[in-house]
């Protein structure tokens, strides 16, 4: 059964020929069609609603066929729309036509025998554009749904852990409850020094295997009650609350740190070691509460140094002043 409310809009500088495409559209049932004179009212007619089929006369004034095919394809995109363009024609030539269809046109109908070939052309047009459009808004919604996903999202894929977004909403309310109760937060960075040179050397699969690795080696060391995420390609964060300050300290966390230096881990390609560098960042509410960005900017920064010095050190969070 053909679409009889299909918005259809036919373009045509020449009044005759507009109204003998109307009454042809029209005495087919068609009740949703508007008459533009030219090529501008056209697509003024587009912006105020799409329309699903645009027949328009190749030959016009001002601005062509084929100038207001490349309009309306424009206009399609910010809109996230489809229009099936068929130009009216004279023109048969296999040159012409190649380049409408190279400038986006999808038919044409040629003006010699246009009563015969409008209404089958409509009903193929309706069928195109109406699974063209179906397309579109199932792919919409398909982005809008990944975004929310993402938007939500705490998990790493690859290995299991949360990802950074959790470990920010975990260290933020540590920090809160360190401020309410006492007590102090820790937040444990570990960096893989050498990452980049086993990605050079071994295939995305072994990689791959080292990262999940390492997040199941971490998951056994830390403390039951503490936080484990992977918050980068080559780095794990540990996010921790300690009631008593005086315990937040790197030996609380030295078995975290020889467990993943002195021992390889298995692989397809064999035994890995990794080298890896770590820092605490410490916070108390004695000293002032920080921000979750002031711990992550101080860990990184901190990690740098162990990088550099070898060692598991220990830094803290500098307070913008008014905070």
């Amino acid at each position: 059964m053909p679409n009889l409310d299909l918005p259809i809009l036919v373009v045509d500088d020449a009044k005759f020929s507009s109204m003998v495409v109307g009454r042809t559209l029209r005495n087919a049932g068609y009740r949703d069609v508007r008459i533009a004179n030219n090529a501008t009212a056209a697509l003024e007619f587009i912006e105020q609603r799409p329309v699903s089929v645009l027949i328009a006369d190749w030959l016009m004034p001002e601005m062509d066929g084929l100038e207001l095919t490349d309009q309306v394809r424009q206009q399609d995109e910010q809109d996230n729309h489809y229009t099936y363009v068929i130009l009216l024609t004279a023109r048969e030539s296999v040159e012409a036509l190649s380049e409408a269809f190279d400038r986006g046109v999808d038919d044409f109908i040629y003006k010699s025998d246009m009563t015969k070939q409008l209404i089958p052309r409509i009903f193929a047009a309706d069928r195109m554009a109406d699974r063209q459009n179906t397309l579109l808004k199932a792919n919409s919604l398909l982005i809008e749904n990944n975004r929310e996903l993402e938007s939500t999202n705490i998990i790493d894929l690859e290995t299991g852990l949360c990802n950074n977004r959790y470990a920010r909403e975990q260290m933020g309310k540590c920090l809160r409850q360190a401020e309410s109760r006492g007590g102090a937060t820790a937040y444990v960075l570990c960096g893989i020094r050498n990452w980049q040179e086993l990605k050079r050397k071994h295939t995305p699969a072994v990689i791959s295997e080292l990262a999940v690795g390492i997040s199941r080696r971490l998951s056994h060391l830390i403390r039951p009650m503490d936080f484990l995420c992977r918050v980068g390609d080559n780095q794990f964060a540990i996010v921790a609350h300690f009631p008593n300050s005086d315990y937040c300290t790197t030996t609380a966390f030295r078995r975290v740190f020889d467990g993943i230096n002195h021992k390889a881990f298995k692989t397809t390609a064999g035994y890995l070691s990794v080298e890896a560098g770590m820092v605490l960042c410490r916070a108390d509410a004695q000293n002032g509460t920080p921000s979750v960005q002031e711990v992550e900017r101080a860990a990184v920064q901190g990690l740098v140094d162990a990088y550099e010095t070898r060692r598991f050190t220990e830094t803290v969070p500098e307070i913008a002043e008014g905070a």
